[in-house]
């Protein structure tokens, strides 16, 4: 009896000093390193909801889908997080699928003028928009004003200039007319009033404005870190919605912005965020021309290989 107790005993030892599994650890890129929308991976990591998933969480952050992407390629990421647009990059090889829509119509996009330039997007044929890359949304935005003008997709000229600060030196100087960037350094740039807002895109409604992507041997080796990552990314967009102030404090934290302007950014783009990543056919019909519009595609793909619905949550 006595060493049946002492056996049960250093047992229960054991398992008491017994190391806790180790999280398994995932890097996630985003395709800018500002942007509001992309914050929940910052918020996830912070209030521990990935942690509480078992995941370690790594945030990575671009200059743009393209230079993602080349990332993903090289086997440097295992979860992007990036525009609907970038889906084509599936399409052209890229080693990734769609695994959830993550937002709906672009509430976080924009355009924006010198104060003493283009009053309206009627007043920008033939004038030179600054865009991140080509083919990004950015870039797809552009062509779309242009084709609502009546002027055909071109008619306004998108100006691939990579990251953001430069774009904003190039407004300043006259280099370029516009910039289509995100609401909350919008907002900043008119406080300061170094330019103003001419467009918003917020009435594209059939559109999927970002997709969170998987790459393929994520896919093929741990599924199960997917759905732990989507559960995860769904609890922490549900935590933004009840908690406004503590997602205010850590996205402008993020972003290097003022609370202020996040927190008019809060309610101008949370209403985008999906709560079940569910893809909508009409938006995946939208993005499907978008490729073609672009020139990013010759011919329109089928859009069923580009993503999948297995790994959200039930």
């Amino acid at each position: 009896m006595k060493a049946t107790l002492r056996w049960a005993t250093m047992v229960a030892a054991l398992l008491l000093f017994q190391p806790a599994q180790a999280a398994e650890k995932l890097r996630v890129g985003k395709s800018v390193p500002q942007a509001f929308s992309f914050t929940p991976i910052e918020i996830g990591i912070q209030t521990g909801i990935f942690g509480k998933n078992g995941l370690d969480v790594e945030s990575i952050a671009f200059q743009g889908d393209a230079r993602m992407q080349q990332a993903a390629a090289a086997g440097s990421l295992d979860i992007l997080v990036g525009s609907g647009p970038a889906m084509a990059f599936i399409a052209k090889g890229a080693p990734i699928k769609g695994i959830a829509a993550m937002a709906g119509p672009p509430l976080l996009m924009c355009m924006v003028a010198r104060p003493d330039g283009p009053k309206s997007a009627a007043d920008l044929k033939g004038k030179k928009i600054g865009v991140s890359t080509a083919g990004s949304l950015t870039y797809w935005l552009v062509s779309r004003t242009s084709d609502a003008q009546g002027w055909g997709p071109q008619g306004i000229t998108a100006q691939p200039m990579g990251a953001m600060p430069g774009q904003i030196a190039a407004l300043k100087r006259g280099d370029i007319d516009g910039i289509v960037m995100d609401l909350a350094t919008a907002f900043t740039l008119e406080e300061k009033n170094e330019a103003r807002i001419i467009v918003r895109f917020g009435t594209l409604k059939d559109f999927h404005n970002h997709v969170i992507f998987a790459t393929n041997p994520l896919i093929a080796d741990k599924p199960n870190s997917i759905r732990a990552f989507l559960k995860g990314w769904f609890e922490t967009i549900a935590f933004m919605r009840r908690n406004k102030s503590e997602t205010v404090k850590i996205a402008a934290a993020v972003t290097q912005l003022s609370e202020p302007i996040i927190a008019r950014t809060y309610d101008e783009v949370m209403p985008m965020f999906s709560d079940t990543g569910k893809f909508d056919p009409k938006a995946l019909e939208t993005l499907r021309k978008s490729f073609v519009e672009l020139g990013v595609l010759p011919t329109e793909p089928e859009m069923s290989k580009l993503y999948t619905e297995a790994f959200l949550p039930k």
